[in-house]
Order: structure tokens, then sequence, then C-alpha cells
């Protein structure tokens, strides 16, 4: 695994215990892989005249905890034990503030298109990890804590190759 330092991150609640991991996807530019733009927007590094969709999003300050790559390559880029800005407005299970109590997974992908099986691997594999160091009880799509915001990883992303790639570790 590759750490990558992101700036964009800041101190859980005293107290907090980390319970849910929330799944996102995202590709830069849309629809595209491959490239360092998500690294970039992640490190503060994007640059606004790169592509015309930079222009809106090269300010934002965003983190997740890790991005796994199509090819299953994961990334860290937020320490565990430190809260990561991908969740934005969020409600799970009637309680609010989802990035406080939970852990922040990108998947390189869109909303409307399917991932690879490296990404079901790796996504299996570092779940299995984070459950043997967290006392993580849910894991959930980040449209589910934000409907009607959000609508990553979509429809194309498949629970139970997830769930049954998890139930071998």
């Amino acid at each position: 695994m590759r750490i990558v330092d992101c700036p964009n991150c800041d101190e859980r609640p005293p107290g907090t215990e980390v319970t849910l991991a929330l799944i996102h996807s995202i590709s830069l530019p849309p629809g595209e892989f491959g490239g360092d733009a998500i690294e970039r927007l992640f490190t503060n590094r994007l640059d606004p005249g790169a592509h015309p969709d930079y222009r809106d999003i090269a300010g934002l300050k965003v983190s997740a905890h890790f991005l796994i790559r199509r090819d299953g390559e994961t990334l860290q880029f937020v320490p565990m034990e430190r809260r990561a800005w991908h969740a934005g407005a969020s409600s799970w299970r009637g309680r609010g503030r989802c990035n406080d109590f939970s852990i922040g997974i990108e998947l390189e992908g869109t909303d409307d298109g399917p991932f690879e099986d490296a990404q079901y691997a790796a996504l299996a594999r570092l779940l299995a990890r984070l459950r043997e160091r967290l006392p993580l009880r849910d894991i959930a799509a980040h449209s589910d804590v934000a409907p009607g915001r959000k609508r990553d990883p979509g429809t194309r992303f498949d629970w139970r190759r997830v769930l049954a790639a998890l139930a071998r570790y």
C-alpha cells in the first residue's frame, strides 16, 4: 500500500469509535481512469486549468482514507485515527456527521459504470484488515448517507461480490 500525505483531515471527536466503512467512487476527469488527478485533488495540487471540469473542484478541501485504483492498487491518504473529509453533509442510522465515525474508501470509477475484479478483491482485503483494527459494524455507500445529494458508488457496484469476498477472510 502506498501512503500519500494528505493535509485534508483533522482530529476525530474524543472517544469516537470508528464503526462505518463508507464506499465512494471517483474519477478525474469524469469517466477517465489512471491519471494522477485524484491524488492531486486530495493533496490540494489539482490545476484548475488542466481540464474544464477542474475549475469548480480545484479549491475543494476533500480527502478519503483510501483509494483503490482500477488495477487494485491501494493508496492511503489519511491515517485511520484521523478524520478524513469525504462524506460531507451525511447521516447514517440517525447519526449525523459521518466523517466523525467512518473510514472513507474511494474506488476509482463512476456511479454508472462497472468496477474491476481487482478492485473488489482489494476492497475485501482492506475491509478485512480494517475489521481487525476497528470496531466496524456497518458498510454503506455514499448514496446511503447522503441520499438525493450523492449517487456513488452507483447501481453497478456489486455489494454481493464484496460481501462474498469478505466472507473468505
